[in-house]
């Protein structure tokens, strides 16, 4: 009873009217398309479930359509369950060891255990669901009840559809669905009634009475067979009309609509919406789910999907069927038709890239920066390296090997260097420029070894750029202003005689940023001596980067930040706490740097669903939300900038705004409380409170001479061919020979 009482006040607390629609789509009645919730909100709880149906009620527009793939059991009772066979998301296996079974189901022999083997009674006293996709959460598991059809309608659901695969299975097991349906379509509404199956759906016309439900006509991977008529289902692409004879409409993969290669591009969209709507169908989309990219065109930004079926200048389809339903409701209500729309420069925060749109390019390349201006970044970053010939450019890390093609080249200067990182490395101060500019950069993918891999086709392209480059573009671009990011002065100057604090003081200096004032500057570094340096640039806006997660800032420690830096970077993590990839609460780091006047930059925001805590549904826009309503930083520091503009685009992300439908901030721990005590994560040890110790810093060494460094280094030289070389002076060689064989003879 506690959960319920829980779950209700969820429901509350994110119950949603009428949404902010449009006045006009391409839709053919022209109103907005439906949100059809798959079995609920299925992305986050088990598919068909109560809570999932509730979850989705409650997050979702206010006419969303609820979705039951119709099982019938042994006692011809109906369930909500999408596969036939009951052992992939539930515990039948487990409490029946002995049911399973094989039988053909439209000419394929299938084997599984079946609701038209056990009683509904046995199913809903006995089984329990699960999560059937494992990288959904798994706390529900073992705790709901298989859905019986009176259950959903009992939620009294602004609309229902029921969908059933193949009737012929269950006439062969001595049940009719048809007489099912038309039995419930006298108590309750059924609005939607899809099948695959053409002899089904005939067979209902006429039975309904007065009812105004709609066939749908499902269409199934393009080589199957259709059982009525034995045709593919790719041959009725060709016969739409026929379809209208009995149908109102048209379920398809979204394949059908936006074809994918096999490099996960787009193709151009096919014909098929506007050959429906010519003859009077209507079209819906199936197959959207946050967790499953279709297409690196979006990005990994599930709304990009959604806006490229509902808002492109040539249609609309009619509805799509997904298992995120907040998220098709978002980009239905609150992001199609603004693209246009300008984002407010007054009261939200900024958004700042994470070495340009490295989410799309590789990072601080030309490209990457160009596409983030394009996308509507306020702020674009340059973390800045230095070259062994004291050239400064753009570029996350020193070292090489992950962020270019160096390990091809140069994998004989991997060395390790402790003071910058443990591992071995090819970095930038022992290369010259011209070494660097041989290079290729490299796209990086930070989630590859899960699976998301970012857009291989891009891997390779842009260049890099020096700073005095970069400062130049965003000079004459759109942005309102640059971040430059110093790391490792002190060991740059003891060790490899380079003043990268210089080199950007001379660079801003030559491009007259610290004469103008149109343009923001931020000044980054984890080292709070480096910030002193450009405190006498009161036009500066110094940030200290904080990269360790934190769960609180103490007083003292925010007064000493204060002495040196006007805001701080911080990751997501030192704000919103999570614990086994749940949010668990808000730390009051936020609060307290406001309360000291300091800003907080929000970092690194990533559209790839498991960077994405379960709270947020796999949706970057809820997360944004949850940052930016919810806690209220200051800037977002984002690899996407896209999504980021977009939401702060849509007129939902002002939540003082009176409108009917938002993208809401998450309540922490909200998810959690609806598992039971014992399906929780082991609790986390908390992360350390920030110390004054933690961000103090010795003062920068001088830049010594480069006879000085602790290593010989041979000047660069030139091939015949033009092109640098990598061979040290020999005569450097042996005399480093001849002097080590000393010390050795005097030891």
């Amino acid at each position: 009873m506690m959960l319920r009482v829980i779950l209700l006040v969820l429901l509350l607390l994110h119950e949603t009217t009428a949404a902010n629609l449009p006045a006009k789509w391409q839709t053919l009645s022209g109103g907005a398309p439906l949100v059809i919730a798959q079995g609920g909100f299925s992305g986050v709880f088990p598919e068909s479930s109560q809570y999932a149906y509730q979850f989705a009620q409650a997050n979702s527009v206010k006419n969303v359509v609820l979705y039951c793939d119709l099982q019938m059991t042994k006692d011809g009772a109906g369930i909500c369950h999408t596969d036939y066979r009951l052992d992939n998301s539930t515990t039948i296996s487990s409490v029946f060891p002995k049911g399973q079974k094989t039988y053909p189901i439209n000419g394929k022999q299938v084997r599984g255990w079946f609701a038209v083997d056990f009683t509904s009674d046995q199913l809903y006293n006995n089984v329990s669901l699960i999560q059937s996709i494992y990288s959904r959460p798994s706390i529900f598991d073992g705790s709901l009840p298989i859905s019986m059809v009176e259950d959903v309608t009992g939620l009294h659901p602004s609309q229902f559809w029921i969908n059933l695969q193949f009737n012929t299975f269950f006439k062969a097991h001595n049940l009719d669905a048809v007489d099912y349906i038309t039995s419930v379509s006298g108590q309750v509404v059924i609005d939607y009634i899809s099948s695959p199956e053409i002899d089904f759906l005939r067979s209902l016309m006429g039975k309904l009475g007065r009812s105004k439900t709609k066939l749908i006509f499902r269409f199934l991977s393009v080589d199957d067979v259709e059982p009525s008529t034995k045709k593919t289902y790719q041959a009725f692409l060709t016969d739409l009309a026929t379809i209208k004879s009995f149908a109102s409409g048209i379920l398809v993969p979204k394949s059908y609509i936006w074809p994918v290669n096999h490099d996960q591009c787009l193709e151009p969209h096919t014909s098929l919406v506007a050959d429906a709507h010519a003859v009077g169908l209507e079209v819906y989309a199936d197959y959207f789910a946050n967790d499953m990219p279709a297409s690196y065109n979006y990005s990994f930004d599930p709304t990009a999907e959604y806006l490229q079926f509902i808002d492109n200048s040539d249609f609309s389809v009619d509805g799509v069927l997904t298992d995120f339903p907040s998220t098709a409701s978002e980009a239905i209500a609150c992001l199609a038709h603004n693209d246009k729309n300008v984002v407010p420069n007054k009261g939200r925060p900024l958004i700042i890239t994470h070495n340009g749109a490295s989410g799309v390019y590789a990072g601080s390349t030309d490209l990457a920066y160009q596409q983030a201006v394009a996308d509507g970044a306020d702020i674009i970053d340059c973390s800045v390296q230095m070259s062994k010939d004291g050239v400064a450019f753009c570029l996350e890390s020193p070292d090489l090997m992950g962020h270019s093609t160096a390990v091809q080249t140069f994998m004989s200067l991997a060395t390790t260097v402790p003071e910058i990182q443990s591992n071995n490395g090819i970095f930038s101060f022992d290369l010259s420029w011209s070494d660097i500019l041989s290079l290729k950069p490299a796209l990086t993918s930070p989630l590859s070894q899960a699976g998301l891999s970012r857009n291989p086709a891009a891997k390779n392209a842009g260049k890099f750029m020096t700073l005095d480059d970069f400062l130049n573009f965003a000079k004459t671009s759109t942005v309102s202003g640059v971040l430059i990011n110093i790391e490792n002065a002190a060991y740059l100057a003891s060790k490899k005689g380079l003043g990268i604090v210089d080199a950007v003081s001379t660079a801003l200096s030559n491009a007259s940023y610290d004469q103008q004032a149109n343009k923001q500057i931020f000044i980054q570094s984890d080292d709070i001596q480096v910030l002193a340096v450009f405190k006498k640039n009161p036009s500066y806006t110094r940030v200290l980067s904080i990269e360790e997660t934190i769960s609180d800032a103490p007083k003292p420690t925010v007064d000493e930040i204060k002495q040196f830096a006007d805001a701080v970077d911080l990751p997501r993590t030192s704000i919103v706490a999570d614990s086994g990839s749940f949010i668990s609460g808000f730390t009051d780091v936020v609060k307290k740097m406001h309360a000291a006047n300091i800003s907080v930059h929000a970092s690194v925001f990533r559209n790839e669903y498991l960077a994405i805590a379960f709270d947020y549904f796999s949706d970057p826009m809820v997360e944004l939300a949850t940052f930016v309503a919810g806690v209220e930083v200051d800037a977002v520091v984002t690899e996407f900038p896209a999504t980021a503009a977009a939401y702060l685009r849509s007129p939902c992300s002002d939540l003082n705004a009176k409108l009917d439908y938002s993208i809401l901030p998450i309540e922490p721990g909200s998810l959690l409380a609806l598992a039971p005590p014992e399906a929780l994560p082991p609790a986390e040890a908390p992360a350390p409170a920030l110390q004054v110790a933690d961000i103090q810093d010795p003062p920068l060494p001088p830049v010594i001479g480069r006879s000085q460094t602790s290593s010989v280094v041979a000047p660069p030289t030139t091939s015949p061919n033009g092109q640098p070389t990598n061979a040290a002076s020999l005569s450097v060689c042996l005399l480093a020979v001849v002097l080590s064989c000393l010390c050795v003879m005097y030891q």
